[in-house]
């Protein structure tokens, strides 16, 4: 394996600060970042019951992950997380990690919104671009 495509919400302030930080970690593999509501995401992947629900991420060799699953293995991708990747998905943690991510996942644009909350009046996000412009 040696490319993931990560689909994350794009809609969703506290993913795209996670897309960030992504793009900021050393990677044993090459990390493509793609929206999932994009058209080009639509098109590769229209196929994954998942996409736009939770976190997706697929192999070069046509694997896919989605929740917990692709998490830990974003995290397996990068150099600084590799070896927490796999504590947390061994039998002791594993279903810590699950519902931790679940719980961080369904609580996302709450989250959001105490991280940024200028950028999420009312509980609905927006992400804000490059000269202050919201999408």
């Amino acid at each position: 394996m040696k490319r993931l495509t990560v689909l994350y919400d794009e809609s969703c302030a506290l993913c795209v600060r996670c897309r960030d930080w992504l793009l900021t970690q050393e990677a044993y593999v090459e990390l493509e970042l793609l929206a999932c509501a994009s058209d080009e995401a639509k098109q590769r992947y229209a196929g994954v019951p998942w996409l736009g629900e939770e976190l997706v991420v697929v192999s070069d060799e046509g694997d896919v992950w989605a929740g917990a699953a692709a998490f830990l293995l974003c995290l397996w991708a990068l150099v600084e997380w590799r070896p927490w990747s796999y504590r947390l998905s061994g039998p002791t943690f594993a279903p810590l990690a699950e519902r931790f991510f679940h719980a961080l996942s369904s609580k996302r644009r709450t989250i959001a919104a105490w991280i940024t909350p200028d950028d999420c009046p009312g509980g609905s996000c927006r992400v804000r671009y490059a000269g202050g412009h919201y999408r």
